[in-house]
Order: structure tokens, then sequence, then C-alpha cells
């Protein structure tokens, strides 16, 4: 927790109420000239605590560093609706733009289902993805709003509407995908085990357990163990059929993303779902990344490599 503490913590209310959402988010800035600015979108099951070994060398490196906790997540409200990865994305474009401040095109970086977070496009100025539900918020922030973003990093997560998705989404390795889009029978499993189950995928998919450490695992389990907390991250993939049409519509409307995208995966990572395909269906300019010695969770496994990778592409 002290790398964490460290930095800038934040709420921003979105929403008074009806319901009410609030954001929180975590923020570190760069000593001397600022180069631009990372927003970073973690995915499920975690929060902005995923990036607690990365902030501080991206921040040192010349850039202002945003870590959110998306809605239903970490320490932000958990509201009952709006877990499409369409409206995801608009909540961390209104938080940086009306909140925050930022008006110039941001390097957009998103793991897991972080990565579906659309990009729509908007007369919006600009400042960068990853495999999981926030890369998945990432990929719908850049197609939502391609001025805002100056670069887009994604990779291990799903995205709905693409033919790699839909010929593997009942694989059984994605058994998660349709156990967690079940109405309330996950929460009742789930409750009471929540430490246990999040450990679950942090040792199965990861090359090097050993980088969640204990307290690590009680901080997420605290987290997940909130009421109304597990329904929120389940609700996330209870959306992924919304996705799929609104990531068809966006492609038919508008084309490919043009923004400049880098997939990035770890390199024990064994996806079922192959994100350099997907992305190749969805945007026009991909280049691929691989984060040597790490599996899924590519911040905590090798930080010093995520980034690295992540240097090495925005500038």
């Amino acid at each position: 927790m002290t790398a964490y503490s460290q930095f800038t913590h934040r709420q921003a209310w979105l929403q008074q109420s009806d319901p009410e959402i609030r954001i929180h988010y975590v923020e570190a800035k760069p000593s001397g000239t600022q180069k631009g600015v990372i927003l970073l979108i973690h995915g499920f099951p975690e929060s902005s605590y995923q990036f607690s070994h990365v902030m501080g060398p991206l921040s040192a490196a010349g850039y202002r560093v945003i870590a959110p906790d998306y809605r239903g997540a970490g320490y932000s409200s958990r509201p009952n609706t709006g877990y499409t990865k369409k409206v995801l994305a608009t909540d961390l474009h209104t938080l940086l733009m009306e909140h925050v401040g930022i008006k110039d095109a941001v390097h957009v970086v998103g793991h897991d289902n972080g990565c579906l977070i659309l990009f729509l496009p908007q007369k919006a100025h600009a400042e960068s993805r990853i495999y999981k539900v926030g890369a998945m918020i990432a990929h719908a922030y850049a197609h939502l709003f391609p001025e805002s973003v100056a670069s887009l990093i994604w990779g291990e997560c799903p995205l709905p509407g693409t033919t790699v998705y839909d010929d593997n989404k009942h694989a059984p390795g994605l058994w998660h995908f349709s156990f967690h889009s079940v109405p309330d029978l996950p929460e009742l499993l789930v409750s009471g085990h929540e430490k246990q189950y999040l450990k679950h995928f942090y040792d199965r998919l990861a090359m090097n357990p050993a980088a969640f450490t204990e307290a690590d695992l009680d901080f997420y389990a605290t987290l997940y163990s909130a009421p109304g907390a597990m329904r929120a991250g389940f609700n996330v993939y209870r959306t992924f059929e919304e996705d799929k049409v609104d990531n068809r519509r966006l492609v038919e409307e508008r084309g490919k993303l043009k923004v400049r995208t880098m997939v990035l995966s770890g390199e024990g990572s064994n996806p079922v779902l192959g994100s350099e395909e997907m992305a190749r269906e969805v945007d026009e300019d991909v280049v691929v990344g691989k984060v040597e010695a790490s599996g899924h969770w590519i911040a905590e496994e090798n930080p010093q490599g995520f980034v690295e990778k992540v240097l090495g592409f925005i500038e």
C-alpha cells in the first residue's frame, strides 16, 4: 500500500444523485517539464491500485499520470446501471475534460476489460489498452473520442463485435464470461469467498503469481467484499452483448480506428482470444508489443518492462 498511498487521491462527482456517479482517481505529476498525459485504465478484478508500481516511473519520465477507478470499481460509486464500455469510457472522458481540466489529447493505456472502453469521435482536444476490462474501456474511449487520444495501448482483453470474439467467447478458458453474465447467481456463490475467487484469476493468469503479495490480496479482497462491489464487477461482463452492438456500429459508421495503436501483452500470457487478430478487425494502425517475463498481469509482474514498452511507443 505504500507506493499507492504516496500518490494524490481525489474524487469527482459526475452526477450527484439518481444515481450518484462518483469517480475516484489517483494522480502523479512530473517534477519538471510535462511531456503529456497518460490515462491508465485498470481491469477486473482490480482497481487503480493495479498501477502502483508504474505510476512513479512514468511520471518521473515527464508525464502526468491519471489512474481512475472506473464506475463500480475500487473507491468509486457502484450504481446499478451504466456498465457498457461506451458509458464507462464517457465517464472517464467527462472526468478528464470537465473535472481534471485536461483539454489536450492523452495517451490511453488500458488493461483487460479496461481496453473495451470505446472511442467516439468528437470535436475534442487530445493528449494512450491491455487484455481485460480496462483495455475494453480504453478501446471504446479511443473510438468514441479519437480527437482526445494521442495514442492507444491495449491488450489482454476481448473485443465483443469482432469475429475472433464471436468464434471463441464460449471456449472453456473463458468460462467466466458466461458465469459472470448470469443474473444474481455469481454474487450468491462468491459471497464470503471473494479473496479465494479473486486469487484464482491472479494465480491462473500469471507467469509469476508471487507478484501478488498477501497485502495485495487483502487490499483487493477488502474492495470486492464491499456491498455491491462484486455485482458491479459482474455487470461489466453482463453488458458484453450491448458492447458487441456498439462496437460494430462504430466501425460501420466511422470505419476502423485511425489512432496510432499498440497491442500489448505479456510474453507468458496464453490468451484464448488473439488481441492482435481482434485489433486488425477494428484498428487501422497497429503494432504489437510484448512485456517479457510476465503473464497477464503485466503492470504487476514486470513493472519495468511495462514502463519501457509504454514509453517506447508513445515517445
